[in-house]
């Protein structure tokens, strides 16, 4: 039998966990896929349906590229709502293009069953062990949380660099150096050294900058490419952004939050809308009391969930009169326009400042 490749799918740099979770609990070669680009959008679009969401097609396509890089298995982890049954429809388009390929999904309808995951791995390598597997969970979720943390830091302070560009150096070598760590002391002395190293990049930061949170559906969100990296975009205009989605919250916080808000939120929001589309609504609340000076909502096309929540979002924009601006992303979107809209959005928040 031919060693395991094993590949993933591509959301932002979360191969960088999920490529040293399992290079260390399977005896197998992990590849990584390649940087999503227009011939990965064209890959899935040609072989998705017309009317699946996006991220499918994104997905897909990261997926056959992975697979002709040489990988025989493709693991998909599911979310929580159409995104939690791609992989059975990925695995029938995978096969009828001919590719002898195994499709292992790890969540399912964006629940994560213990033992659905243990037999799983156990099937792919018979020597996979819990215990280690454990301790290596334990070190993937603290790399998780730091690099959302560094993430976020960026994120506020990015657009004020006085040297463009060495906050995401330290990031990129920051990551390389994690994949390399043997247990958490070691992750704990390279998160440190690069933070600190982020910290000490000098700023050009107004007091009274101009605040945007980003909000929506989570891959759109999560995937710079697929939002044609619109969080750089408004960095350029001398914004600070805020955005709650990342892995973190979605894997660790996001119940407790939604369960915990729920009633406090209960004016615009009573019940869950399915995948993000509750916790939007109440993250737009919590941004409007929190003084932001705009508010972005992203989602790919057709996206069901979201489709619900904009009326909504509108809604809690105009009660707080705070502008809100939606996107919709699919790979037709324009980035000519998406530039256009941003900067009229700009414009009418310095003048609404003035």
């Amino acid at each position: 039998m031919s060693r395991l490749k094993i590949g993933f799918p591509q959301i932002g740099n979360y191969s960088i966990p999920a490529r040293f979770l399992f290079s260390n609990i399977l005896d197998c070669d992990i590849l990584e896929a390649p940087s999503i680009t227009n011939k990965t959008i064209e890959l899935g679009v040609k072989h998705s349906p017309s009317f699946v969401c996006t991220p499918f097609k994104y997905t897909l396509g990261t997926m056959l590229e992975v697979i002709d890089e040489g990988a025989n298995v493709v693991v998909q982890l599911g979310g929580g709502c159409r995104y939690g049954y791609y992989h059975e429809l990925q695995r029938a388009i995978i096969s009828d293009l001919g590719y002898n390929v195994r499709v292992v999904n790890l969540v399912s309808a964006g629940r994560a069953n213990v033992f659905k995951i243990y037999r799983e791995l156990k099937s792919i390598d018979p020597k996979f062990s819990r215990v280690r597997a454990l301790y290596y969970l334990f070190i993937v979720k603290r790399m998780i949380r730091y690099m959302d943390y560094v993430d976020d830091y960026i994120r506020c302070n990015v657009g004020f660099e006085v040297e463009k560009g060495l906050m995401e150096k330290y990031n990129g070598m920051m990551l390389n150096e994690f994949l390399g760590v043997k247990n958490v002391f070691e992750l704990n002395k390279v998160f440190k050294k690069y933070y600190d190293k982020i910290l000490g990049v000098s700023l050009n930061k107004p007091d009274n900058v101009i605040k945007v949170g980003v909000i929506g559906e989570l891959y759109t969100v999560m995937e710079p490419f697929s939002n044609y990296y619109l969080e750089k975009s408004l960095a350029s205009f001398g914004m600070s952004v805020k955005r709650f989605t990342n892995a973190s919250y979605l894997l660790f916080d996001k119940g407790k939050y939604v369960r915990r808000n729920i009633r406090k939120y209960s004016k615009y929001v009573k019940y869950k809308m399915g995948a993000d589309a509750s916790d939007n609504v109440m993250r737009a609340v919590s941004l409007c009391q929190d003084g932001f000076d705009g508010i972005i909502h992203i989602k790919s096309s057709f996206c069901t969930p979201e489709i619900g929540s904009m009326s909504v979002i509108n809604k809690v924009c105009r009660d707080y009169n705070v502008p809100v601006l939606f996107f919709s992303f699919d790979a037709n979107t324009s980035r000519v326009g998406l530039q256009t809209r941003l900067e009229a959005f700009n414009d009418m928040i310095e003048m609404r400042r003035k």
